[in-house]
Order: C-alpha cells, then sequence, then structure tokens
C-alpha cells in the first residue's frame, strides 16, 4: 500500500467501498486484504486526523476506527463525523473496557469488535451492518400507506421495525447495534421462552462465526443499559441463570 499521511487506496471487483483507520499497519494491510478479496474496495488512513477531512469530502459505505491513536482518537474521529454524516461505523480496538464500549455506542457507533478478531466475524458484522445501513436508506411508506404488520414486532412497551432495524420503548428512540437487535427480535419474538446463550449466537450470527458465551451476555448487558437510559424502570430482558435468558413484555 503506497500514499502519503498513511492514506492510500485499493481497488477489488465493483462492491461497498469501506475506509479503515488504524496505526496498527499490520492490521491494515492484513484486513485491506481480507476486505478485497471479498470484492469491496478499501481506503486506509494511519491517523485520525487524516481520515477525517477524506471521510466527509468522500464518504465510503461504511467506516472502521481503532479507538487508540495518535493526533486524534476514534472516540473523537467518530464524534466529528457524526457532526456531519450517519457513516456506518464499526470500532475495532485492543481495548476491552466497558467504559471505552459504552462511550463508543453513545457516540455513536454500530458495532464493536475487540482485538484479536477472526477476519471471519469481521466479515459477518460488516455485512450485517451494510444490510442495516440499506434499509435505513430505503424509501419511507406514502403517508397514509399501512405498515404490514410481519414488519414490525409489538411487545407491549417494546417496538421494533424489522425493516429498518428501528427500536422504541414507551415510544422512544432506543439505538441498538445490528447485533443487539437480532439477540432482541430473538427473545422479544417469544415472550416468556428461555432462549439459551447458544441460541442468541445462533440469531445474531447466522454465517457459523464462532463467539463465546460473554460475547452474549456482553450485548445483553449493554442493552439494559441503552433501555434504562430511557427508562430506569427497564426489566423486561429477564436471567435465568445456568440456562439464558427471556422477555417478559407485561
Amino acid at each position: 500500500m503506497t500514499g502519503e499521511s498513511g492514506d492510500a487506496q485499493a481497488t477489488a471487483p465493483a462492491g461497498h467501498t469501506i475506509a479503515l483507520v488504524d496505526d496498527d499497519r499490520n492490521i491494515l494491510t492484513s484486513v485491506s486484504i481480507a476486505l478485497q478479496a471479498e470484492g469491496f474496495t478499501t481506503r486506509v488512513y494511519s491517523d485520525g486526523e487524516t481520515a477525517l477531512k477524506a471521510l466527509l469530502e468522500n464518504p465510503p459505505d461504511l467506516a472502521i476506527f481503532d479507538i487508540k491513536m495518535p493526533r486524534m482518537d476514534g472516540i473523537e474521529l467518530l464524534q466529528r463525523v457524526r457532526a456531519h454524516s450517519a457513516l456506518p461505523v464499526i470500532f475495532l480496538t485492543s481495548k476491552d473496557d466497558e467504559a471505552d464500549e459504552a462511550q463508543g455506542f453513545a457516540t455513536g457507533a454500530d458495532d464493536y469488535i475487540a482485538k484479536p478478531f477472526s477476519q471471519q466475524l469481521l466479515m459477518a458484522r460488516i455485512h450485517a451492518v451494510l444490510r442495516r445501513s440499506a434499509m435505513r436508506a430505503a424509501p419511507l411508506p406514502e403517508i397514509g400507506e399501512p405498515v404490514s404488520e410481519d414488519k414490525v414486532l409489538a411487545r407491549g412497551r417494546l417496538s421494533m421495525d424489522r425493516d429498518r432495524h428501528d427500536v422504541t420503548w414507551d415510544g422512544q428512540p432506543v439505538s441498538l447495534t445490528v447485533t443487539e437487535f437480532l439477540i432482541l427480535e430473538a427473545l422479544a419474538s417469544r415472550p416468556g421462552v428461555i432462549k439459551s446463550r447458544n441460541q442468541l449466537m445462533d440469531a445474531a450470527y447466522p454465517d457459523d462465526v464462532f463467539v463465546d458465551d460473554r460475547t452474549v451476555d456482553s450485548h445483553i448487558k449493554r442493552m439494559r443499559r441503552k433501555f434504562r437510559a430511557v427508562d430506569s424502570t427497564f426489566s423486561a430482558i429477564e436471567t435465568l441463570y445456568g440456562a439464558g435468558y427471556s422477555f417478559t413484555d407485561g
């Protein structure tokens, strides 16, 4: 890869464009090669300041940010991007601190993957975020046009728009990542039924991507935190110790 100020571009067969922002050249190279093999066009940047101008002037379809970078970290980069754009962003970082995850999602990250990671997992998350982005960009129904009931999952105070991946609780929007949405959908589809961690992993990672039990627990914990930000009494996701989780719409 060549270019100035850590900025380079490589082109694969026609497809989405993905920007990678990371000060680790090994990560930039290996992920870029993997993405090109999947048919993506890649742009790479080794620091946040260099990336910011390019992302705003010529937005890609999705960006992957590291958090810990020189000159401008991933959190600040996302904050500046979000002031102008709804660009889908995945955090790819070696940090494994819950506070960093919370800050990243609060800033508007679409997903979060901790290093070390499998490229299979990264590809599954990328495809999922791109699908959700396409859904959000789809034309809205005409005024007065009925919305198909099978596209909206309503459970008590919860409403989930399957087409748009939009979620509300008591009418208040709750911003979930793709993975969180799929886990919640699996739970809310059958209120009161206990779903094991394996069942929830199958729902959230349909492409035979391996994740461990703690990953599901982390997603559940973040979901609860997001719902409690709009309703401090939220308790609809219940833990059944040794068995899994269930959703109650009572």
